[in-house]
């Protein structure tokens, strides 16, 4: 991948991709049974990474405009406000200075999603008309998922009506566990259903599953139950997006497209801080998954700080010079 010099389209003028909806398939136990994580072999390969693939200059610049355009731009914070929210999505129209992408050719680069809680959808809505941008909402009582059930159901469809078009679940955690895949399955299904056109992204959290087999056999059951994306965690836990769980969930993707031939996309969330790690986060998607998924129909990053890094090393690409972290804050 190398920068161009020619004109970007904006979002809403970029063709649509998309693959079908992953309508999900019968709880197959024989099949979730079957999975199995080898850790130690899982996080040798997973360590190996950082050093298997290095881009610099032009190469580099181009995959770190493509980890914008793959990234849903965050805030949840109990201090979130209307003006916040606002400026969020000013950032996510314009994630890089202007002189900075017209000098790398990229005039015109969006994020790929916001996302922010229920109550700031409709504020998201609104900042980002005609931007073709969509908003994602966390939903079903993110982060935790212990709200009534009913009360879950009764979010999503709340958020849908209010003008999401992704969101972005959570499951019990218990049900895994305790390895109830049935109530897992029937869950995530429930939510699939009530989510209606809004693509579905189940939360897993999997720093609280346990195992690396249990993330495996979770990612399986959601992806039966037709979730859209499968997604490491809230932001919230103690450990988030890894390395490791990502090997682990990416191959449990292939695995379901292997089997079903539907794609199902990936979201790491939480703890991607810094330029490099999205770049290793991207090398290993190309080669476990291929070219396809570097693609926002299938390939997320849940991000709040990661994209003020990236803006300072695109300015150190064009100008020769790391500028301050703080001249480059989210909004």
């Amino acid at each position: 991948m190398q920068t161009t010099h020619s004109p970007t389209l904006t979002a809403a003028q970029l063709p649509q991709v998309h693959e079908p909806r992953n309508d999900g398939t019968q709880l197959d136990l024989d099949w979730v049974m079957a999975v199995q994580a080898n850790t130690s072999a899982i996080e040798r390969r997973a360590k190996t990474l950082p050093g298997r693939r290095s881009v610099k200059k032009d190469y580099q610049a181009a995959w770190l405009c493509k980890a914008i355009s793959l990234m849903d731009l965050t805030t949840l914070s109990g201090d979130d406000s209307t003006g916040r929210v606002r400026r969020l999505c000013a950032k996510a129209r314009q994630p890089v200075r202007a002189d900075i992408l017209h000098a790398l050719g990229m005039d015109g680069l969006t994020t790929g999603a916001v996302c922010v809680y229920h109550d700031m959808v409709p504020t998201a809505v609104e900042a980002l008309q005609g931007s073709g941008i969509p908003v994602a909402a966390v939903s079903t009582g993110f982060p935790a998922g212990l709200s009534p059930f009913h009360l879950r159901i009764a979010e999503i469809g709340e958020s849908v009506k209010a003008g999401a078009e992704e969101i972005d679940i959570v499951i019990s955690r218990r049900h895994v566990l305790t390895g109830n895949w049935q109530a897992l399955y029937d869950e995530m299904k429930e939510m699939r259903a009530a989510c209606g056109d809004a693509h579905v992204k189940a939360i897993l959290a999997t720093g609280e599953l346990g195992t690396l087999r249990n993330v495996a056999r979770a990612s399986l059951v959601c992806m039966m139950a037709g979730a859209d994306f499968i997604k490491t965690s809230t932001g919230k836990e103690p450990v988030n997006a890894t390395l490791p769980v990502t090997l682990t969930m990416i191959r449990a993707i292939r695995d379901y497209q292997d089997r079903t031939g539907i794609k199902v996309g990936y979201k790491p969330a939480g703890g991607i801080s810094k330029a490099k790690d999205a770049l290793v986060y991207l090398s290993m998607i190309k080669d476990e998954l291929g070219d396809r998924w570097l693609q926002p129909d299938l390939f997320r990053f849940g991000a709040s700080s990661l994209l003020g890094d990236i803006e300072r090393q695109l300015e150190h690409h064009v100008t020769g010079a790391y500028s301050a972290s703080w001249r480059h804050a989210i909004g």
